[in-house]
């Protein structure tokens, strides 16, 4: 019998135990081993070993199935039979076997060892997979989990055409397959998302459980229908490790984040700061591509997160802004440092661009991921000041020397040019036509009237008695300064025209030497600037 068995004779091995059992049980009915039990065990144990060796045997044909390169066909139908022959010859009656007791005629659930069998066989196949380790491979779970796709997929097109045929359909041989390889792989995620993952390690179990393993890729690809069913299948993994893997990528996000927020920092300050790289003119407007490159870190990272799921997408966009409210001021100590500490010839240019780029980014967060962004314009309007502050300290820095000297020797005797003034405010309001309405307005509106208040100031301080001559030589001067500087800042777009006759009245009255013009001057100039008394 032993022999048939190891020949895969099943059928014929189990009529041969069958007939031994019968044997065995009407000799004991019969009372023949009452005066030698111990060869009734003998005989009892021989049958049970045999069918043990049977089932042993259904197991190594049932797990070897999707070993070989084709299905024996007629041993799998051999299989069935023998397992309907079986069922048969021990139906179950639900009286068990007791402690002690012989097993002789009580089922074998040669059905349920055919389960476990193909169990056996998912478990085996999917440990089988081949798996480098980190070092040997930086990418090793992208690449174990693409194997693992590729021979499931294989295995189960394989049962679908080859391997259902030789069972009845009472078996529901596919759904046993697709339940143990689901059990299979199940257990193994679970082993994997106890491993220290990295962040792309991370994103790469969570976007193959959420978006590979049920689709067209893998189980839900064509050739697999109908046999392969994906709406019952439980979860890949637990409520509880697929939170840990979501919390843990939330984790090592936060880092992955302030990282790109991080380079951008410093490609601004080594690209473009240090290298004094004039930023680009679009629309007429200085533009820096700070907004679009943060909002692009911050859109690739909702992308790829809502894809594994919503809640992950809403998490990650908490995470992006929180980090943004962190990165905005740290990015505005750093542009204040680099430009107190230096005069550098791009600063106010890139004033005007970041003023710009916070414009953008305000609206582009509003338009495009529907976030309330009022903390961040409070952050945004005390960096804007801070930069406003350092843009008017640095304008003032070159003007006073200049202003200082109006009136002086020097200045009467036009030692210094009279577009010396208005080439140095020009150097900061030259740019501010290229800044976003209406803060580009209001700024050269102020640059404009802090000008023109400061050269009043320096011509109405006490001096020394001028002579007729001289003085028509200041009022002359004088009208020359304020038409270039008026025509400088208007040119640049400045719309304060009231501030205009300003200096050129001031002018007028220090030339006239009648005193009824005086009068009739001063009196324009307080109908003009009533303000002045």
């Amino acid at each position: 019998i032993n022999e048939l068995i190891q020949k895969r004779q099943l059928l014929e091995a189990f009529a041969s135990i069958k007939y031994l059992e019968d044997e065995t049980i009407a000799e004991r009915d019969a009372e023949k081993y009452k005066d030698n039990p111990q060869e009734f065990v003998r005989k009892s144990k021989d049958v049970d070993l045999l069918y043990n060796s049977i089932t042993n045997m259904i197991q190594s044909i049932v797990v070897g199935t999707l070993e070989q390169p084709t299905v024996e066909d007629t041993m799998l139908n051999s299989l069935v039979t023998l397992i309907a022959h079986e069922e048969a010859a021990h139906p179950n009656t639900g009286n068990a076997a007791g402690p002690g007791s012989d097993l002789l005629g009580t089922p074998r659930k040669w059905r349920e060892e055919w389960r476990e069998a193909i169990n056996e066989s998912a478990r085996k196949r999917v440990q089988r997979i081949p798996m480098a380790s980190k070092e040997e491979e930086s990418f090793w779970l992208d690449l174990h989990l693409g194997f693992l796709q590729k021979q499931l997929s294989e295995d189960l097109l394989k049962i679908k055409l080859s391997v259902k045929k030789c069972y009845p359909e009472e078996y529901q041989v596919c759904d046993m397959y697709v339940d143990a390889f689901h059990n299979a792989v199940a257990s193994h995620l679970q082993d994997l998302s106890q491993r220290p993952l990295e962040f792309n390690e991370l994103y790469t179990l969570l976007d193959w459980v959420a978006n590979i393993y049920r689709s067209e890729l893998f189980l839900g690809h064509p050739d697999l229908k109908p046999e392969v069913k994906t709406e019952n299948l439980s979860l890949l993994l637990t409520p509880a490790d697929w939170d840990k893997l979501k919390n843990d990528y939330i984790t090592l996000e936060k880092g992955k984040i302030k990282s790109y927020f991080g380079n951008i920092l410093r490609l601004e300050v080594t690209e473009k700061w240090e290298k004094e790289v004039h930023p680009e003119v679009k629309e007429n407007l200085y533009h820096s591509s700070l907004s679009f490159d943060i909002q692009t870190i911050i859109g690739e990272h909702m992308k790829i997160s809502g894809a594994i799921s919503r809640s992950l997408g809403t998490k990650t966009l908490e995470l992006c802004l929180a980090e943004l409210h962190e990165f905005i001021p740290r990015f505005g100590e750093e542009f204040v440092a680099w430009s107190t500490a230096q005069d550098s010839p791009v600063f106010a240019p890139y004033f005007t661009a970041y003023i710009n780029s916070f414009h953008d980014l305000v609206s582009g967060l509003e338009r495009m991921f529907k976030v309330n962004t009022e903390e961040l314009q409070k952050i945004l309007a005390t960096l804007t000041r801070n930069f406003t502050n350092i843009f008017l300290n640095k304008l003032r820095t070159k003007a006073q020397p200049l202003l200082k000297k109006i009136l002086t020797k020097d200045w009467i005797l036009v030692t210094e040019r009279p577009d010396s003034l208005a080439s140095a405010v020009s150097q900061f309001s030259e740019h501010l036509q290229h800044m976003r309405e209406p803060m580009g307005q209001e700024l050269l509106r102020d640059v404009h009237k802090y000008v023109v208040r400061e050269y009043i100031m320096q011509v109405i301080k006490p001096r020394r008695k001028m002579n007729g001559e001289t003085r028509q030589q200041v009022s002359e001067k004088m009208n020359q300064e304020a038409r270039i500087l008026n025509n400088t800042l208007i040119g640049q777009g400045s719309d304060s025209d009231w501030l205009l006759p300003a200096i050129h009245h001031i002018a007028n009255i220090i030339g006239e030497k009648k005193k009824d013009k005086i009068k009739e001057y001063v009196k324009e100039l307080c109908q003009d600037y009533p303000d002045i008394r």
